[in-house]
């Protein structure tokens, strides 16, 4: 045998894996025509809608006193409510996946009724529940304490919207955690605060933080939950959906594509450097 042919006939052909999808053209192309139409094209008229008013204009509606209440009013209202999900959204994830008890099942699927209920609804029954004469409020109220029409009753409905994306972000990888990680460490002598914090922590922290970013994101757009809740007293408890409202309705149609660029763009940077954060921290575990 020439030694072409002992050399073609040492050469395996690997074959072509089989594809579930369409090719790559077809599929690359459906994809990028969905989000260039339901997600680009949108958020592309957003932001030429503000740059109609010119950068002065821009700075003008952005400074005015209404407009900088409603937007550290949500910012802040944002970060309580996410500082509150960090908390209970990794205790809820933590019950659900390492213990069994009865109505395990009732209370995971409540996990998504936020998603399923719609935000109005959700914002009625906060506001009925935390009135001064609804179930908690009265007794709030006798303790000197008030959630409707407040900053806490504003926080209360973006967590309470917002909170799944902690749960169901984390909640996987703590079932896909191998368990035997955890017992060889607590074998070698480690506490479990130390385990949780050496051990656990670092394998569920980047979807523990995309959790927690998307929890963010999602409280600074949330209008029907807040709305009936936080009362709408301008300067006072006027979130910066519901200013975006009301302009539209004035046909103020640049200052609220103004106002909506703004939070477009704090979620934008939130999201970007989550994902910063998710690679740089996936780079280091790999080479520890």
């Amino acid at each position: 045998m020439s030694a072409p042919a002992a050399l073609a006939s040492t050469i395996r052909v690997k074959p072509r894996a089989r594809r579930v999808l369409p090719g790559f053209t077809l599929t690359m192309g459906l994809t990028l025509t969905y989000l260039g139409v339901l997600v680009l094209l949108p958020l592309v008229a957003l932001v030429l809608k503000a740059a109609d008013i010119g950068w002065a204009g821009f700075v003008q509606v952005l400074t005015s006193p209404r407009v900088i209440a409603s937007l550290q009013l949500t910012i802040g209202a944002a970060v309580i409510a996410t500082a509150f999900n960090a908390v209970y959204g990794l205790l809820m994830a933590w019950i659900l996946v390492r213990y069994d008890f009865p109505g395990k099942r009732i209370i995971d699927a409540l996990v998504d009724l936020p998603f399923a209920l719609p935000t109005a609804v959700a914002g009625v029954a906060l506001t009925a529940l935390f009135a001064n004469n609804g179930w908690y409020g009265q007794w709030l109220e006798a303790a000197g304490i008030q959630v409707v029409y407040t900053l806490s009753g504003v926080a209360l409905a973006m967590a309470f919207t917002s909170v799944p994306f902690v749960i169901r972000t984390v909640q996987p990888v703590l079932e896909d955690l191998d368990p035997q990680i955890e017992e060889a460490s607590a074998t070698l002598g480690a506490y479990p605060g130390t385990v949780f914090r050496r051990v656990i922590l670092p394998a569920i922290a980047p979807a523990y933080l995309a959790g927690c970013s998307l929890a963010f994101a999602r409280s600074l757009g949330e209008f029907g939950a807040v709305v009936f809740i936080a009362g709408n007293l301008p300067f006072k408890t006027e979130i910066a959906a519901l200013l975006i409202f009301i302009r539209l309705e004035e046909f103020d149609y640049p200052a609220a594509a103004t106002v909506a660029a703004v939070l477009l763009a704090l979620a934008f940077v939130i999201l970007f450097a989550t994902n910063v954060l998710q690679a740089h921290w996936q780079r280091r575990t790999r080479s520890s």
